[in-house]
């Protein structure tokens, strides 16, 4: 850390422990405070949040936030603004970013700065919502959100694209899954294919169409879908029974063995049609050197160089996607060369160490301008 320690909010409106925007969140935090700062934490009343921030020795608040016009709750975050003199409040969602503007009427904000990870349009509400000068800054996940953004008015200068990052610590190509192949009873030769995530855009109706046609060429592809709730797993189950899969395809709930689940894997795809930024499976699994397979959309590219990082495929094209799975397990050696390199790059530019430091850089040069401005 340079300079003197800051005083910052993180604001997620949400409640949820084990998603990919709250596990970015977490390592943020943690990443802050272990570089000296003093970091304070709201999210909605959440049983998890409050016991793991009192393990890591970090002020969590629970804030109903129920609207974003909660007057409760900004009532709260004016008195947590004051209590820690907050320098810095960093909203992860639009519900937070209105809600904490409310709290500026009252308390001054030095630096407001919103993250956006994905890639909807805005409508004219949430458009308002970026371009305000109350909203100091905007962290874009990826180049590709960063021109949505400027394309729907929000002025260049005023966003910053900082990488969702990995922990190359936790993710790293020494990991072991054989213990996750031995829990789906998988033989060496057995071929993996793991899709993380299973809402409805993710494309997994995609990933099992195309798996229709490898099963029939490769039948030693076996395919996992990780993450589903109880309701979801039962529909997934149903649908690869009704295209012949069910056999050669399992679906685990959420867990966080994640790095072993890839570590496991052949193979990771991701068959996002909308809503992403850059999908942060393929980063954790490029970090275990475990070769992806992704849709040419959005932040993809960035990370998924078609041919040196791993593969891309248009959406919505399950015969597409079949014949990219079938080229990696024709191919170890090219798959598992573009693994490596992507490895690589995660290290340079999409590990959780850059999107800590490039974070707090952005802050200190925030609060810098702000100091400048109240001298004037």
């Amino acid at each position: 850390m340079s300079g003197e320690p800051l005083r910052i909010l993180q604001l997620y409106p949400k409640e949820d422990y084990f998603t990919g925007a709250a596990i970015q969140l977490r390592e943020l935090i943690l990443g802050l405070r272990d570089r000296g700062h003093h970091v304070v934490v709201a999210t909605r009343p959440s049983e998890i949040w409050a016991a793991k921030t009192r393990e890591a020795g970090i002020t969590h608040y629970a804030l109903p936030m129920a609207s974003e016009v909660d007057l409760k709750s900004v009532r709260q975050l004016v008195r947590i603004l004051r209590t820690h003199r907050i320098q810095v409040v960093h909203a992860q969602k639009g519900k937070g970013r209105t809600l904490a503007i409310l709290a500026g009427l009252f308390v001054k904000i030095p630096a407001l700065v919103l993250n956006r990870g994905v890639s909807f349009p805005l409508d004219p509400f949430n458009r308002l919502g970026y371009t305000t000068k109350r909203v100091t800054a905007i962290v874009a996940v990826c180049e590709s959100i960063k021109r949505g953004l400027v394309a729907a008015g929000v002025p260049e200068g005023k966003i910053e694209v900082i990488y969702s990052g990995t922990d190359t610590d936790r993710f790293h190509p020494g990991v072991e899954g054989s213990g996750i192949r031995r829990e789906l009873g998988l033989a060496p030769d057995h071929f993996l294919i793991t899709q993380i995530g299973t809402r409805s855009w993710k494309g997994n109706d995609d990933v099992m169409e195309a798996m229709r046609t490898v099963a029939v060429r490769a039948p030693s592809a076996r395919l996992l879908f990780v993450g589903a709730n109880e309701p979801k797993a039962k529909v997934l189950r149903e649908k690869a029974e009704a295209r012949g899969i069910a056999d050669v395809t399992s679906v685990f709930l959420a867990r966080e063995d994640i790095p072993e689940i890839l570590a496991a894997s052949d193979c990771c795809v991701d068959a996002s049609y909308r809503g992403l930024g850059l999908t942060g499976t393929l980063r954790e699994a490029l970090a275990v050197e475990t070769p992806v397979i992704g849709t040419d959309i959005e932040g993809n590219p960035e990370l998924v160089m078609d041919g040196k990082t791993g593969l891309l495929v248009p959406p919505r094209n399950p015969a597409a996607l079949a014949q990219a799975i079938l080229r990696v397990i024709e191919n170890p050696a090219y798959a598992k060369e573009m693994a490596r390199a992507g490895r690589k790059l995660v290290e340079a530019q999409f590990s959780t160490r850059v999107k800590v430091e490039r974070t707090e850089a952005l802050y200190a040069r925030l609060l810098a301008n702000y100091a400048g401005r109240t001298r004037l």
